[in-house]
């Protein structure tokens, strides 16, 4: 994943940890940004893919209660509470399902950064998890599904580049657009608690 995000490094796409980030379930995504934006990077991890992984360790009949828990946790607007609520649930299921819970331990609080950041509303919606890309993928995966025989990698990357370009003619305005300068403030007092948002603004100008 490292080597991926460097590719795409060295091809223009800029890293900061002015940024949010919402990878989606893979550890190793986690750790490429980690290592290319640093260790400041804001991560919102997804809550799909989180509360996918935690109930793939439970029985079939214990996962409805457990995403009906997940849920209400992570539409709690206060961040301290839904920390508790989540560390709650964690206990519980570390009796019975101890793989359950430390799927949920393993980056519980980046589950909740939008939270912390006190973003709300459609734009909470829309980067709680990955699922407005994931129409992207699955255009991609329907440009390539004709291809019988794969020559080589730079096949791979021209079908995967026309399916990107097919998909981002269908691309809409992120939902919450409109609330992204209070996001962009609040990395910016994330980051810099001590410094107003103008000079803030200033630093990452300079």
């Amino acid at each position: 994943m490292t080597a991926l995000l460097a590719d795409l490094v060295d091809r223009g796409l800029r890293l900061t940890d002015q940024q949010l980030y919402v990878p989606g379930g893979a550890k190793a995504l986690r750790k490429a940004v980690r290592d290319l934006a640093g260790q400041r990077a804001l991560v919102q991890r997804c809550q799909v893919h989180k509360a996918r992984n935690v109930c793939g360790h439970l029985p079939e009949h214990q996962r409805a209660w457990v995403r009906a828990k997940l849920r209400k946790a992570w539409s709690e607007p206060d961040h301290s509470k839904a920390l508790t609520s989540l560390r709650a649930l964690a206990s519980q299921l570390q009796k019975t399902h101890p793989d359950a819970a430390g799927s949920l331990r393993e980056g519980m609080e980046e589950t909740l950064t939008l939270t912390r950041l006190g973003i709300d509303g459609a734009l909470a919606r829309t980067l709680r998890s990955t699922n407005s890309i994931e129409s992207m993928f699955d255009t991609v995966r329907t440009t390539q599904r004709n291809v019988k025989r794969w020559r080589d990698g730079d096949m791979r990357l021209r079908w995967t580049a026309a399916g990107m370009a097919e998909a981002a003619a269908h691309f809409n305005r992120v939902k919450g657009h409109r609330d992204l300068p209070k996001l962009h403030d609040a990395i910016q007092r994330e980051l810099h608690p001590t410094i107003p948002t103008e000079e803030a603004d200033t630093l990452k100008a300079a």
